[in-house]
């Protein structure tokens, strides 16, 4: 690939503008907001300005409601030799050249999945899809040189092709992103007219929860749009099992034992299943998941200090698989929880203090 259009500059078209102008890609960058392809080419993605013929791809990154309409406006320019979408949902769109009556064999549809809670060309960055998963939905039309096309962007910005059917995707989607999204935002919207004391004891475990809430209402009207069929299947599931849960809380209010225990039960049930769950969550680089032993640090919230708890380990010999920060609350300190491979744990504690560090646990 020597050339590259990407129509729709924010997030995810400017930080695969980015990736690939790195790699020597001749990239140019369009937008329905042309200060936002002029922000896109001024951090280095591209150019605004129009090729002077066909490129080799084009990636269309607008929202899924417009993919279509700009997919098949591109395709009747004769754009580019081949064509790409990075919508959320894969389905939908396709179905909806076909209603155009396009040829789809220069098409293929695809999904990164990597993302941020900001959007806009200013929030991209050039590493925002390694080691991610990125989905191709090709199909028995597909032409073999624009799958090698895809093939090729998704190894420029570093991720790992995935192959699926479209409609398996959509299916999937639901499940890890949209539904979850969804959820999020409802635990996220108690806290809203909340009072003030009961904020103030938020701890790690809400900002877990809540992390993803944070995320353009707008952006995610359109995703939901293009998905609403799985995700409300999905979520009536969710509702039958907290329907269930809040008869459980209640039974273990009651006076009667044998209700209580019948409301345990319940409870316990829905926690089993979530561990179940859980551990069926990839681990580091889509590995099976693995037990990690943490080692806690009690840290000032002053420069450098995150910087000298890596060296120290480093001298130590041991790797860091995973770490998390937890701020207390009203006070310029915290704890980090250092995630090391169970025999590690003993050595790098050990380390640890021996250079000054104070250890919780």
């Amino acid at each position: 690939m020597r050339t590259a259009l990407v129509i729709g500059t924010g997030l995810i078209g400017t930080s695969a503008a980015l990736a690939l102008a790195s790699r020597g890609v001749v990239v140019h960058l369009a937008d329905h907001d042309p200060e936002q392809a002029r922000t896109a080419a001024a951090l280095g993605a591209g150019t605004d300005e129009a090729p002077e013929g066909p490129v080799d791809l084009a990636i269309v990154a607008a929202p899924p409601a417009h993919v279509a309409a700009t997919l098949a406006d591109a395709m009747r320019r004769g754009a580019a030799r081949g064509y790409l979408d990075v919508a959320s949902v894969k389905g939908g769109p396709r179905r909806e050249l076909e209603a155009l009556g396009l040829d789809l064999s220069c098409y293929i549809g695809s999904h990164p999945m990597s993302g941020r809670e900001k959007s806009g060309p200013l929030a991209a960055t050039g590493d925002l899809f390694e080691g991610r998963p990125w989905v191709l939905t090709p199909t028995r039309d597909t032409d073999t040189e624009v799958l090698n096309l895809a093939l090729e962007l998704v190894s420029h910005c570093r991720a790992v092709p995935v192959v699926m059917d479209a409609d398996a995707h959509d299916r999937a989607v639901a499940l890890v992103s949209h539904m979850p999204h969804l959820v999020s935002s409802m635990v996220a919207a108690r806290l809203e007219n909340a009072e003030e004391a009961a904020v103030r004891l938020c701890g790690q475990g809400i900002r877990d929860v809540t992390r993803i809430a944070a995320s353009d209402p707008r952006m995610w009207i359109d995703i939901l749009s293009a998905n609403p069929g799985p995700v409300a299947d999905l979520l009536a599931d969710v509702s039958a099992d907290l329907d269930e849960t809040v008869q459980a809380l209640r039974a273990l209010q009651s006076s009667d034992e044998a209700k209580r225990r019948e409301g345990a039960t319940g409870i316990e049930d829905v926690l089993r299943r979530g561990n179940a769950g859980q551990v069926r969550v990839p681990g580091k680089h889509g590995s099976a998941p693995r037990a990690y032993e943490v080692v806690a640090v009690l840290i000032d919230d002053q420069p450098g200090q995150l910087a000298r708890i890596f060296a120290d380990a480093g001298m130590a010999g041991v790797n860091i698989e995973d770490v998390r920060i937890e701020h207390a609350t009203g006070q310029q300190a915290g704890l980090v929880q250092l995630m090391v491979e169970p025999k590690a744990a003993q050595v790098l504690s050990t380390a640890l203090r021996e250079r000054g560090w104070a250890l919780r646990g």
